[in-house]
């Protein structure tokens, strides 16, 4: 494969590195190998961009990945037996995988989510073959994370045979991305900083990790949305999906980060919907999030100094959200643009942002010995596809 990579100066308007479309045996063939987008000018500042890994190309998305290989470890371990179901928490991208996985290796799949999951995914999951079950009320303290996790406890113990990858906590979750990451290095040759959103903490601490041992001096930034507790902040009501958390994922490589950003939901929207226009390639609220601080990297850097960032997944599922006027001006996310640059703040700590914030001091907020989690699904907006607050 031959890599297109931009010269110092001028850098190209666009250009796109393929991998050979190989024929598949099964539906895990389809998985990996996806294509890098240079992303330029009208979008960033003239003379300044960054490469996006479009994990959109597998088959459901970026999670197709750690579930396959999540699964096929569990096997290996004897800790799914052959035919087993597999249960699990979603609010979409992941089930995907899992129900990929399951076609894949013979075993039937149950997802448990909430109402925020849109129409057309849970249709999507059913024509694969999963079982759709839908949590009603959000836990008091965990949100609807939690009150996920506690019915995936009662499936599991109502079927002994069953396996729950855990994804919040799996470290399988996290060594699924070497291959990602591997991609990149192949693909760009060399990495100065790479931008990554941050749910179960997976892919960002099987890519962070694997990039910082070929790159020493590599910069890792990364992206949370504003009300998510992953960072140190208080738990707040949140729209988006995909990143964030009202929980605190044990797969969160906290030390390898320089500094994190927290995006509001509006930020998100336009983002996306600018990349859209300008570069006909986007995401949801995930893609949104990291294009803006990807973008803010690349313009902040030296001009000759090479930024990946990983898009998880594409628009589709979107369409009646993030790219659906009506939804919204009902949530209020359409007419500002973005500062030109975050807030700073020191310290996690320091105040509650809601708005486009960095900061550099990174913490562990268990470590730090933050309180529990606060309520996530609270307010006049909380309702049918209000505050899912839900890693993929």
């Amino acid at each position: 494969m031959t890599s297109v990579l931009p010269s110092p100066s001028p850098l190209p308007a666009a250009a796109l590195t393929l991998a050979p479309a190989l024929p598949a045996r099964t539906p895990a063939g389809l998985v990996g190998g996806t294509p890098l987008l240079w992303i330029g000018e009208p979008f960033t500042d003239p003379g300044r961009g960054f490469w996006a890994k479009l994990e959109g190309r597998n088959p459901g998305g970026i999670k197709d990945r750690t579930a396959l290989h999540m699964v096929a470890r569990a096997r290996e371990r004897g800790r799914l037996l052959p035919g087993a179901p597999i249960v699990e928490s979603t609010s979409g991208t992941l089930g995907l995988g899992l129900a990929l996985a399951g076609v894949t290796y013979g075993h039937p799949v149950t997802v448990v989510t909430d109402p925020g999951m849109e129409p057309m995914m849970a249709g999507l999951l059913r024509a694969y073959g999963a079982e759709v079950h839908v949590v009603r009320a959000a836990h008091p303290v965990g949100g609807w994370q939690q009150a996920r996790r506690e019915r995936v406890e009662e499936i599991l113990a109502a079927r002994p045979d069953a396996w729950c990858p855990d994804q919040y906590h799996n470290p399988d979750n996290v060594t699924a991305y070497r291959t990602l990451a591997h991609e990149l290095i192949a693909q760009l040759g060399r990495i100065d900083a790479l931008v990554v959103s941050v749910g179960t903490g997976g892919h960002s601490a099987g890519v962070a990790s694997v990039l910082r041992e070929h790159f020493p001096a590599l910069r890792v930034v990364g992206v949370d949305t504003t009300g998510s507790t992953i960072f140190g902040q208080p738990a707040a009501p949140r729209l988006m999906r995909g990143l964030g958390s009202s929980i605190y994922p044990r797969n969160v490589g906290y030390s390898l980060f320089d500094e994190v950003h927290w995006v509001a939901a509006s930020e998100a929207v336009w983002a996306a919907r600018a990349l859209a226009r300008s570069r006909c390639a986007t995401g949801g609220w995930s893609v949104g999030a990291v294009a803006l601080v990807a973008r803010h990297v690349a313009a902040t850097l030296p001009a000759e100094a090479r930024v990946a960032a990983v898009f998880p997944d594409g628009p589709q599922r979107y369409v009646g959200t993030v790219f659906d006027d009506d939804y919204c001006r009902r949530h209020r996310l359409l007419g500002g643009v973005p500062a030109p640059a975050p807030d700073r703040i020191a310290h996690p700590g320091e105040r509650v942002v809601t708005r486009w914030t960095a900061c550099e001091t990174v913490v562990d907020p268990l470590a730090a010995g933050a309180p529990p989690a606060g309520p996530e699904a609270t307010g006049p907006d909380a309702g049918e596809h209000g505050l899912a607050g839900a890693a993929r």
